[in-house]
């Protein structure tokens, strides 16, 4: 199919839409109110449900029910909407019930701005709810790649049983560029839902289902955190996605960044190059789980002698970086929080303070 001009929020609903999930609750929060704008006319069109909550905690528990009778369902929000979901998102976990949430993350703590950040990075890859749930989470860099990524999230919370989140930033969702929607991302919600409470006759069954998080007994939440964990395991394994970029130079320094402001860093990276500077990037394209061995063969590499980690935000993922470099080169952080995104200038001088 042809390319559309779409702005990212708007795409990211009409994905959703190919994705065949026609069940949307959320609550209006910039920067990506467009979303439910654009849902509450399409979804009219395709049979689908729209529904505005009275707030961020009713709608996460919409999509609780939603879900727990096998329906694909998802929402949108940002940073501190997220935050108010997170108490369902655990029970979602521990109920093994799949569903996609999308974060287009603005600027914080509190209220923050309704700028660019990518503040909530640790939320989402570590802290996301109470307990120790943990959730598939998916980074786009371009309007293109948030739209595949979410075509792609509902089979893939289908098959971990488990919320899976697309992690945007204000950019993603507010900037216009081409974008198609790829018919081989196109799938049939899952009908192996033996595990859902949609009743015995829809499942021609004479065993009822129960879906819980409580479990009174140690022994029991102990078994079932051991059964959730084996799933984080697998997605290890079978999950991790990445770009590597100039990834063949001998590069002196490698980034690593994610997101839109990867792009930043790709255009500083090209005026380097140019300069006789040769610098590699991992970009993870997924944060959880990281690519570890990705980055830690990278920083490995003999002419590399540094890596920094570029981040909107105070240097969350750094974290990450360092646990994969594993000592073997110097980690260290730039970046900006508060909407402001670094120049392909300013990330350059950063570049070169550490190639000398």
């Amino acid at each position: 199919m042809a390319k559309v001009l779409m702005k990212g929020n708007e795409a990211i609903a009409e994905a959703a839409i190919r994705a065949g999930c026609l069940n949307y609750f959320a609550y209006p929060i910039t920067p990506q109110s467009e979303v439910a704008e654009y849902l509450s006319r399409r979804l009219q069109e395709v049979g689908g449900v729209f529904l505005q909550g009275e707030s961020e905690v009713a709608v996460s528990y919409m999509i609780l029910g939603a879900a727990s009778v096998g329906e694909r369902v998802f929402t949108t929000s940002s940073s501190p909407g997220i935050s108010l979901m997170s108490e369902a998102i655990s029970y979602m976990i521990g109920d093994q019930c799949p569903a996609v949430f999308i974060n287009i993350m603005r600027g914080g703590p509190g209220l923050g701005g309704i700028l660019p950040s990518q503040a909530d990075y640790l939320q989402a890859t570590k802290s996301i709810g109470h307990g120790d749930g943990r959730m598939l989470v998916l980074a786009p860099a371009s309007v293109q790649e948030a739209a595949e990524m979410v075509m792609l999230a509902f089979p893939l919370a289908e098959k971990y049983r488990n919320p899976v989140m697309i992690l945007g930033d204000g950019l993603i969702g507010q900037m216009m560029e081409p974008v198609e929607f790829p018919d081989h991302l196109k799938t049939e919600p899952s009908n192996k839902n033996d595990w859902a409470v949609n009743g015995m006759d829809t499942r021609k069954s004479n065993t009822r289902n129960l879906i819980r998080s409580l479990y009174l007994e140690p022994e029991q939440l102990n078994q079932n955190n051991l059964i959730l964990r084996a799933k984080y395991e697998q997605m290890k394994k079978e999950e991790i996605r990445y770009e590597a970029y100039n990834i063949d130079a001998k590069y002196k320094v490698l980034i690593v960044s994610y997101g839109t402001m990867s792009r930043v860093c790709r255009t500083a990276i090209d005026e380097l190059k140019d300069d006789g500077l040769e610098v590699g990037m991992i970009r993870p394209q997924t944060v959880f789980p990281f690519p570890e061995k990705a980055v830690e063969d990278a920083a490995s590499r003999k002419s590399c002698k540094a890596v920094i980690s570029i981040e909107m935000s105070m240097g969350q993922m750094v974290e990450d970086v360092e646990r994969s470099v594993k000592g073997k080169q110097p980690v260290s952080w730039y970046g900006k929080c508060g909407g402001e995104v670094p120049t392909p200038e300013e990330v350059m001088a950063e570049i070169k303070k550490l190639a000398n």
